[in-house]
């Protein structure tokens, strides 16, 4: 496997690594010539010390390496793995190589509104633990609108008389040019039947009270999943702000604390973490990012790299 890059990843990147925690590795390789030409390219390649049956201990080893063409494609969809391997520092560096600079040197080609994969994560982990009473209420507000309609008609003949209130709003139009309406993270076209969006608030509204509930009382909660959600709001905002991703981060200490739930959910977790989203998706609705990344810039540089790396010394033929 002809590696471009490989970095020690995960907590001993971020600077959350506990005595428990095991060593992961990340990586970018160049497919190989047969591969190209045979259209037989695999977009990743995983080897682990541990099983499937336990978790690991610190003296497993995970290693994930991803081809070129597929590393590329995350980093276009602002994935959080391509951008946390984008800015991993030199020191945490066991395969180094120019193609790698290269791309390191460009690595701003990637900041797009994209970025919004990081919050969406955010976004998911969180409402599984939410306790923030507006959300629920603001839910609330929207149910009891659409409990009083036609739950056969569409979004679109109620669209003036839907609440504009936190958590709730227009969130402008999707690529075909349908209006979007946001309630507590989850998103309907103007065209979705009204019992279909009562049906999935409602059950938001259930399920989230319920979990809640449990969280006031710091029951029941992923404490790596939620630390994982601040970290990811955590390096947007670095992004947007410095234009790049410190490691290890500042904020490791604190989010260790997090990690491992030392810290009560409610009165400090639950209020940071949303108050941190919310500053990052302003920061992102005000950036000047552009919508999408240049795919076609980075098209032409895997072509160009392949090129050179396998077929520019291949030998040419007579024709007969």
């Amino acid at each position: 496997m002809s590696l471009i890059v490989k970095m020690i990843f995960g907590a001993h990147l971020y600077g959350t690594a506990t005595d428990d925690s095991d060593v992961d590795y990340r990586g970018v390789f160049l497919p190989t010539r047969e591969q190209i030409l045979l259209g037989k390219i695999p977009k990743s390649k995983s080897f682990s010390t541990g099983n499937d049956v336990s978790k690991n201990n610190p003296d497993d080893i995970d290693q994930d390496f991803y081809s070129l063409h597929h590393f590329i494609k995350l980093a276009c969809e602002g994935q959080t793995v391509a951008m946390d391997m984008l800015h991993a520092i030199d020191e945490t560096l066991i395969v180094n190589s120019e193609i790698w600079q290269q791309i390191i040197r460009q690595r701003h080609r990637f900041y797009s509104k994209n970025l919004k994969a990081f919050i969406d994560y955010a976004r998911r982990q969180t409402a599984k633990y939410g306790i923030k009473g507006s959300r629920l209420n603001s839910a609330s507000k929207v149910l009891e609108l659409l409990n009083t309609k036609n739950p056969e008609h569409k979004l679109r003949t109620i669209w003036d008389q839907l609440p504009r209130i936190e958590h709730c709003c227009g969130k402008g139009k999707d690529p075909n040019g349908m209006r979007l309406y946001q309630v507590c993270g989850k998103t309907f076209q103007e065209s979705a039947a009204i019992g279909y969006v009562a049906a999935i608030i409602e059950k938001f509204y259930d399920d989230y009270g319920h979990r809640a509930k449990l969280a006031t009382k710091n029951k029941n909660i992923d404490w790596k999943a939620v630390s994982h959600a601040m970290r990811a709001a955590i390096q947007v905002r670095e992004i947007l702000t410095l234009n790049t991703i410190r490691y290890p981060l500042k904020d490791a200490p604190y989010l260790l604390k997090v990690k491992q739930g030392l810290l009560d959910y409610g009165s400090e977790v639950a209020p940071k973490l949303e108050s941190l989203m919310d500053e990052v998706e302003g920061l992102i609705d005000k950036s000047s990012l552009p919508e999408k990344t240049d795919t076609a810039y980075w098209d032409q540089f895997i072509c160009e790299t392949l090129e050179a790396h396998h077929f520019r010394k291949v030998k040419k033929y007579k024709k007969i």
